[in-house]
């Protein structure tokens, strides 16, 4: 599993997905309480077909896309990180999603930190973006707590979405 490691952290290892980790992707994006501030769920197929684009983006863009994360001590599967392209624009975003048993626990906020860390080092981004629904108050905390700014409001339908920014120049190592 080490072998497509892209960063840990002190409790967490994430790397690039692999066919393995088809079911773990479906539980994720089949949990209605995961996906309640990111999409609607889908069902298998959709799920296995996004999975496709998932694999093939990441092994076009190695230090980028959806990856995948588990806990070192179990090696067991909480959740997923993304650095992706924010949509209509030429900026990347920073997002991630934890199974329920693993929220509260600070997984998030370390997996964020370490996930700037991994961007400004390893990558040519100068500035990245969170965005989270407005009612996702939690999301927003992590961000802020990580260095974050908000920066803008956007509308996606009927969604009111924050964007959050972070700039490499303000980074806190």
């Amino acid at each position: 599993m080490a072998a497509d490691k892209v960063f840990e952290t002190e409790r967490l290892l994430v790397r690039h997905y692999s066919q393995e980790d088809a079911d773990n992707f479906f539980l994720l994006n089949s949990d209605p309480e995961v996906m309640r501030y990111i999409r609607p769920v889908k069902s298998r197929q959709d799920t296995d077909l996004f999975f496709t684009e998932v694999i093939q983006y990441s092994k076009s863009n190695p230090a980028f896309g959806r990856m995948a994360v588990f806990e070192k001590q179990s090696n067991v599967f909480v959740g997923s990180f993304a650095i992706i392209p924010l949509e209509g624009t030429r900026y990347m975003q920073l997002g991630y999603s934890l199974l329920p048993p693993y929220w509260g626990k600070g997984f998030a906020t370390e997996l964020t930190k370490a996930g700037l860390k991994y961007v400004f080092n390893q990558t040519n981004i100068e500035e990245i973006f969170g965005v989270t629904e407005s009612g996702n108050t939690d999301s927003q905390k992590v961000l802020e707590k990580s260095g974050f700014t908000r920066h803008s409001i956007a509308m996606e339908g009927t969604k009111e979405l924050y964007r959050f920014i972070l700039l490499k120049a303000d980074f806190q190592y």
